[in-house]
């Protein structure tokens, strides 16, 4: 075996994805841990940088942006599912600024936007038209290009597209085997599993598995709980998705009849997994605050996932020095499902061999801490 991913979110899945299609001999360890960001996620894909970012995080995001729409055509053609849908979005203030049009405008002509598609401004009540449920006092922006994403799903396809490429899977809780020297592999139950290279994707648990060998990886577990409502009778299918500008809060739909919203942020909460009675509060009041004409949906449930978070809010990727065999992919926070599966591109490249692409400077796992976690 030349690889070893453990983790079966979004980002291991895509590693091991991207790693057998080169042929390369792949096992995928995964513990399914209740509480997967993956399967919790609102699944807004907006993977643009902003001129704002360091260097670095333009580079990943711009790379990320070219990247998702060819990998979701790629397993397309596989004869996958992945639930990934272009079906736009919008940017709504109540308060009659331009929601973002300047900045969004002037980022689409440039060529690494080119996936952004068309923006244009919609005038005051045009939003509704798009999103029934929104009141007609929002204005807004339209970015053509912007996607939803059935975590689920896209983890499934990639899963699967793996499978038929010879992955090999293997399920339980894994401990990193350590010669004295370098990481050679991982223990699953009583199994050792060895290969020269192990991929560590395992999310807000990927602390955890490098704790052993006495590496304090700078990754918390950042509770967040997602709210599901239906509306029999209305077809969600064709809504785009939804950023309140003055909240930052985003809705999704699904089809046939689903609307999704949240989620709370709880970077104390552990692996608490339950739903909490403040949580659902905060996404009923949010959700009626701001789609009134929710008050008549059906409440189907609230899902709860732990998103990996980190000390300064930059994800984690690279080889730890620490560690000689092991790379780490993982801390992206609530953005696991726009840049998820580039950050698997990035970690299968690293565990070939091969050039990152991107400038990782910045994503260096065990760099310094600070106190707080984002």
């Amino acid at each position: 075996m030349d690889v070893i991913v453990v983790g079966g979110g979004i980002v291991g899945a895509s590693a091991a994805f991207h790693l057998t299609k080169k042929g390369v001999s792949t096992a995928l360890v995964d513990a399914s841990h209740l509480g997967q960001a993956t399967a919790a996620g609102t699944g807004v894909v907006f993977p643009w940088p902003f001129p704002w970012d360091a260097p670095p995080v333009w580079d990943f995001k711009a790379r990320a942006a070219a990247h998702y729409p060819e990998l979701m055509a790629e397993l397309a053609e596989d004869g996958q599912s992945t639930g990934y849908e272009v079906v736009g979005g919008l940017s709504v203030d109540r308060e009659g600024g331009d929601s973002g049009y300047e900045l969004l405008s002037t980022l689409s002509q440039r060529p690494e936007f080119a996936t952004m598609g068309r923006v244009e401004r919609l005038s005051e009540g045009e939003p509704r038209d798009l999103f029934p449920l929104l009141p007609e006092a929002y204005s807004g922006v339209r970015v053509e290009g912007m996607a939803r994403i059935d975590g689920r799903r896209v983890r499934s396809a990639l899963f699967d597209a793996a499978g038929e490429r010879g992955l090999r899977y293997y399920k339980g809780d894994s401990r990193l085997l350590w010669n004295g020297h370098r990481v050679t592999g991982v223990r699953v139950g009583t199994e050792d599993l060895e290969a020269p290279t192990v991929i560590v994707a395992a999310g807000a648990w990927s602390a955890g598995l490098l704790s052993v060998a006495g590496v304090d990886l700078g990754v918390r577990p950042v509770r967040g709980q997602v709210t599901h409502f239906a509306l029999p009778g209305r077809d969600t299918r064709p809504w785009p998705v939804v950023r309140f500008g003055e909240l930052d809060h985003y809705v999704s739909a699904f089809g046939p009849d689903r609307v999704v919203t949240g989620a709370t942020s709880e970077p104390e909460a552990g692996f608490d997994r339950r739903v909490t009675a403040s949580g659902l509060l905060h996404n009923l009041s949010s959700a009626l605050e701001l789609l009134p004409e929710l008050a008549e949906a059906s409440v189907v449930e609230t899902r709860v996932g732990f998103r990996p978070g980190t000390h300064d809010g930059q994800q984690l990727l690279g080889p730890v020095e620490r560690l000689p065999g092991v790379l780490v992919a993982t801390g992206l926070g609530s953005q696991g499902l726009t840049f998820g599966p580039f950050q698997g591109v990035v970690a299968a490249r690293l565990a070939m061999g091969e050039g990152p692409g991107p400038d990782l400077s910045a994503f260096v796992p065990d760099r310094p801490q600070h106190p707080s976690v984002a």
